[in-house]
């Protein structure tokens, strides 16, 4: 270090869930790594609702942990409801989803981030990018910090959530900021502007929270944790943690009534904001435009913690001024003498449109640049997380000269929720579901370890202890199989006795005594291999014919322009996203199977080699020259 000039491998900018995960991969794998944000009191902070996983979304947080991130072991040590979701239906259906202490989480995961080898948390302000022309190839230098300082480093991830020349509304209010109580970064959206890096807009928003003491709550109906809570990250035992409820009530005639008579002085209706939120997550104002047949809309009342009264009024998100979400609260059931602790707003923020990007989230016009989180368009802690992985491990191997690795639509959510991004991009924040996977039954969350946990190991992304857990698992798989296929019943064999949908495990230990010695884990991907066997099957047969269209590479500056028969929409959109394969190119919006095609033909005639001319000399076969 010399006059304020700071070196190293990797600088991520933001320590939202995106940012740590980033910064604590490229640490793991011995990259000198800088996280800088703008408040070492909000790493790690839950900006909106103090829950982890859901549906889909758990699936990611399973997979963030089979790579070694941090946000399973997080949820872990300081949830508080623990719930799988959708239990009464098939297995890739299932979902876990937790409560979390608030605090007590930002807080552990702040004391990861410290703990880390090679990995320095500072508290810096970052106001520009330093980027290094040579010709027409520009590479990233580092940034340069309020005060003057500057951080180099070929390698920078971007991850800074809503806080991009953000704006926060509440009814006619407008304030500067990107989370209540904290400012806006304003320098490096216009740094990425003068880059030449498209930026559009979105917006989010966050319900008011409630003070405990003031709910009724013999007027709202409980809703309890699971009896044996199921954690999500695989190296953790027991959850031991006290656990809590949450309370449901209804919005009714009443509240919408007085929502609908002040539309007008509503954000999102008076013309005041005209970035597109996230259709899956609307405010009150929305379901009760949207939805307005139905006389009432389920809240969720979820505790913040075991050392704070503030509730999560979780599906009442709303931007209406504060004097119409005073009046809001006395009309629903159990809150009639509640009392806001922190009113509801709604956040504009610049967000940069993901098919500026390769798979391995760097840009493909600035080497050395990658994007995680918000900033690419998505929402949600889980999604964030994902890609703050990806970005961290590549900017990392690229510290190192090494391949990006990215996961494929057949291996994770995290590889759908990448390929979703760069190659059709999103006109609203991207939120994962269960249904943009193809290969779902594939990608459960019980076996997210199974496929990514020997990569990881590959990678150097994971510890001994967990390389360690995860191999015991798969011996006690072995060994059940084996004592399964050796066993019978009936004078069936055992396993495929156990292939019948009314078999359960519990009645073949009854028959099979060696089978009670296998842990609960492993009995449980014995089943599901065994009952799936025929659906996985057709599967992964499904896999390996896009696996072909996979193998047909397109070079990266391939020219689509000259391919005079394409359409003009298929040759700016080709050109935009730069598709590596014609499997990704096919799912491109508004690509059609002619126009894969002509690309495939074009690709073909390209590399067919010459004709030899009759009478001529054959080329020597053993010539090492192309």
């Amino acid at each position: 270090m010399t006059d304020n000039i700071y070196h190293y491998d990797v600088i991520v900018i933001g320590a939202g869930h995106a940012g740590t995960e980033a910064a604590a991969a490229a640490a793991r794998l011995g990259a000198k790594t800088a996280l800088l944000t703008n408040n070492l009191d909000t790493v790690g902070q839950m900006s909106c609702n103090p829950a982890i996983g859901g549906v889909a979304k758990g699936q990611i947080v399973r997979e963030v942990d089979a790579l070694g991130g941090l946000m399973g072991q997080a949820i872990d040590a300081t949830g508080i409801q623990f719930r799988l979701l959708n239990r009464r239906k098939g297995p890739a259906m299932h979902s876990p989803r937790a409560q979390a202490d608030k605090k007590a989480y930002q807080n552990y995961v702040k004391y990861q981030i410290e703990s880390q080898d090679h990995l320095d948390l500072r508290q810096e302000s970052v106001e520009d990018l330093m980027v290094i022309e040579n010709g027409t190839e520009r590479r990233i230098g580092g940034v340069r910090v309020r005060g003057g300082a500057e951080y180099r480093a070929d390698n920078v991830v971007l991850t800074t959530g809503t806080f991009l020349q953000a704006i926060m509304h509440t009814g006619e209010a407008k304030t500067a900021g990107g989370r209540a109580g904290e400012g806006t970064t304003a320098g490096i959206s216009g740094a990425l502007q003068r880059l030449g890096i498209e930026i559009d807009r979105f917006k989010t928003g966050t319900p008011p929270r409630l003070n405990a003491k003031t709910i009724d709550y013999q007027s709202v109906e409980e809703q309890p944790g699971d009896d044996q809570p199921q954690p999500f990250s695989y190296l953790t035992g027991e959850l031991s943690l006290e656990q809590l409820p949450c309370h449901i009530t209804y919005t009714n005639a009443q509240v919408h009534e007085l929502i609908r008579a002040n539309l007008d002085r509503a954000p999102m209706y008076s013309g005041q904001i005209n970035s597109r939120g996230p259709r899956y997550c609307p405010s009150i104002e929305d379901k009760v435009v949207r939805f307005a047949d139905k006389d009432g809309h389920q809240l969720f009342l979820e505790p913040e913690g075991h050392q704070t009264q503030e509730v999560y009024v979780n599906g009442i998100s709303t931007s209406l001024p504060r004097d119409v979400q005073d009046k809001m609260f006395p009309l629903i059931p159990g809150l009639e003498n509640a009392t806001i602790m922190r009113y509801g707003y709604a956040v504009e923020y610049d967000f940069c449109p993901p098919t500026q990007l390769w798979s391995h989230l760097e840009s493909k016009s600035i080497h050395g640049l990658f994007f995680a989180g918000q900033i690419n368009g998505t929402t949600g802690y889980e999604e964030a997380a994902g890609q703050g992985l990806i970005a961290g491990l590549n900017a990392a191997r690229k510290a190192n000269d090494l391949d990006p690795w990215v996961p494929t639509r057949d291996q994770a959510y995290i590889g759908v929720l990448l390929d979703d991004l760069v190659t059709a991009g999103t006109d609203e924040p991207y939120r994962m579901f269960t249904s943009r996977a193809e290969y779902r039954l594939l990608l459960r969350q019980d076996n997210a370890d199974r496929r990514l946990t020997p990569i990881a190991n590959e990678l150097g992304l994971i510890t001994e202890q967990r390389n360690l857990r995860f191999a015991h698992k798969m011996s006690q798989i072995e060994l059940a199989m084996k004592i399964l296929k050796k066993s019978r019943i009936d004078q069936t064999a055992g396993d495929t006795y156990l292939r019948r949908p009314e078999v359960t495990w519990d009645e073949m230990c009854a028959s099979i005594a060696e089978l009670r010695e296998i842990d609960a884990e492993a009995a449980q991907q014995c089943v599901y291999d065994i009952k799936y066997e025929g659906y996985v099957t057709r599967q992964k047969m499904e896999v390996e014919k896009q696996q072909r269209l996979a193998t047909k590479r397109i070079p990266t500056h391939f020219d689509y322009h000259q391919i005079k028969p394409l359409r003009s929409e298929a040759k700016e959109k080709l050109t935009r996203v730069r598709p590596k394969s014609l499997d990704q190119a096919k799912r491109i919006s508004g690509i059609t199977p002619a126009d894969i095609a002509l690309v495939l033909a074009h690709l073909e005639q390209k590399t067919k080699k010459p004709a030899v001319t009759p009478g001529a000399e054959s080329p020597d076969p053993s010539s090492s020259h192309p």
